[in-house]
């Protein structure tokens, strides 16, 4: 049965013929649950991410058989607040924000404090064996960073209303970005330097790792130059291979890419650093051209220069001698590697229990290593979960990239999913012996406080750019005032397509022209959001 007609649907008062639903709403569930903010979903998360974070804390205690005590209880509750400030924030700053990249970020956080206050068990129990002072507890640290970054968290959201007004600062950023990269290998060796990697700023007892801030603002450049420039990249070449080469007068900004990457291999010994930025930067072009020959040739110029960097650098000859066979040195510069590979077998498929292994034996358990020592107490089935987290944030990313409508937002959102994942897999290619080892640590769950605070302004921008993408725009009808009273509808990603019936339809004399008519006369058609 035909709904009701609503009385100048058509565009002029009182013009039959047109049939639309009373009540829009009814029947289009999918405008229904688009506009729905979803915010009651995120809290929820984030509060079963707390129970589990907690959960986890009382196993730790009860198999390293220490007394339970309410301060576990006040611990998960002081996590769940910090969670529930930041709910509160996305939800008045970015109510139409994806519900499920908060809880996911929050879980990986917490997990990794788990494991985090796990090894500080076992140095503090080794301390007390040894007649030792007792070790700084790196857990009570860990959680300050996680409020520290939270409060840039809400910082970004509160400032940045719209991601495209950070476009116009995109040369700034890379510039900044730049400081910040170089900024280490510029400094005295005592101020940047540890464990012959110079990546630091230490001023003290301050550190800080500007490598993690310097990768946020190099994919805010590279999203700002690429939708700019991006007919530069897109030229014609010349065709070989059934591939489409860039002309050679064309490769000036991937040479001054792959420079900067050499340069930080070289002078500051960062191998994970130089893979996170030239990655980067090869995937951003491959989705603003869609052309795979930028990817070839970056790889080839790339391998070229680490080729050259293993021929003249001993630091990374010591990383790729280590990398083709760990237990040649075992203990020597083998050590950590091996360790972290008897610790993932120790493990097994279901792990040996939070608490009941011993990751403390691999260097730097808490910080590089933090994944085989998930991997020994978690076992494989507890990293795939793992993994499978840093999936879901990635894709929702990546989601947030295909659904929103501007390039700038597309290249922003995919650039910060592809980074997530691009340093997941260095770091846990690093600890299981597929790659050299990098050094850098893994987002949320090492203990750091560069990371951890880079990593939720990086959230802070997918939640930007995904609330852009999911908010609902306003129905504009003809001769419609423009208010509240319009009516929401659904992302261009998500709207249906509305068919506008007519009882009758005069259809002209074969021969004879249709001129101009009112609306009543006009065809019927299929009408969609983006019309």
């Amino acid at each position: 049965m035909a709904g009701p007609t609503a009385p100048g649907a058509s565009g002029a008062p009182g013009a039959p013929g047109i049939e639309r639903p009373a009540d829009r709403t009814a029947l289009r569930p999918a405008v229904a649950a688009a506009v729905s903010t979803r915010r009651g979903v995120e809290l929820a998360l984030l509060a079963f991410a707390a129970v589990i974070t907690t959960g986890a804390l009382a196993l730790v205690e009860a198999n390293q058989e220490q007394e339970l005590s309410w301060a576990l209880l006040y611990l998960g509750a002081a996590y769940l607040g910090l969670l529930a400030a930041a709910h509160l924030a996305v939800r008045k700053f970015a109510p139409y924000a994806d519900p499920l990249v908060l809880p996911v970020a929050a879980l990986l956080n917490g997990l990794g404090l788990v494991m985090i206050h796990r090894v500080d068990l076992a140095r503090i129990a080794r301390a007390a064996s040894l007649g030792n002072e007792e070790p700084t507890q790196e857990a009570l640290r860990q959680v300050g960073w996680t409020a520290i970054g939270l409060v840039f968290f809400v910082g970004v959201l509160a400032l940045v209303p719209d991601h495209r007004t950070i476009s116009r600062y995109g040369y700034t950023a890379g510039f900044v970005g730049l400081v910040l990269l170089a900024l280490p290998a510029v400094l005295p060796a005592s101020l940047s330097e540890v464990n012959g990697a110079r990546i630091w700023i230490r001023i003290g007892p301050a550190s800080i790792q500007p490598g993690e801030f310097a990768k946020i603002l190099f994919v805010v450049f590279f999203a700002s130059f690429l939708v700019v420039k991006r007919d530069l990249f897109t030229t014609a070449g010349k065709r070989f291979l059934g591939m489409t080469f860039p002309r050679p007068r064309d490769l000036g900004p991937l040479l001054v890419a792959w420079g900067v990457a050499m340069a930080v291999l070289v002078f500051e010994s960062d191998l994970g650093t130089s893979l996170m930025f030239f990655g980067i930067v090869l995937v951003m072009l491959y989705i603003a051209t869609e052309r795979i020959s930028w990817v070839i040739i970056g790889l080839t110029i790339f391998g070229a220069g680490a080729f050259a960097a293993w021929t003249f650098v001993s630091r990374v000859q010591v990383r790729v001698s280590v990398w083709l066979d760990p237990f040649a040195d075992y203990n020597g510069r083998g050590y950590q590697v091996s360790q972290g590979l008897f610790g993932l077998a120790t493990g097994g498929m279901g792990g040996t229990g939070l608490g009941a292994g011993r990751p403390e034996l691999v260097p730097f358990a808490s910080t590089d290593f933090i994944f085989t020592s998930l991997g020994e107490e978690l076992g494989l089935v507890g990293i795939a979960a793992l993994l499978m987290l840093y999936c879901v944030l990635a894709t929702r990313a990546m989601r947030s990239a295909l659904a929103v409508r501007d390039t700038f937002g597309k290249l922003l959102a995919a650039g910060l999913g592809f980074a997530i994942a691009w340093q997941v897999f260095v770091v846990v290619g690093g600890v299981i012996n597929l790659i050299p080892n990098t050094g850098i640590t893994a987002p949320f769950v090492s203990y750091g406080g560069s990371s951890l605070v880079a990593n939720y302004a990086l959230v802070a921008l997918v939640l930007r750019v995904s609330n852009a993408a999911r908010q609902p725009a306003v129905e504009k009808r003809p001769g419609a005032v423009s208010g509240p009273q319009q009516a929401p509808l659904a992302p261009l990603a998500e709207a249906s397509t509305e068919m506008v019936s007519r009882d009758q339809v005069r259809t002209p004399p074969q021969g004879e022209r249709q001129t101009a008519a009112g609306p009543a006369d006009r065809a019927p058609r299929g009408r969609t959001r983006g019309e």
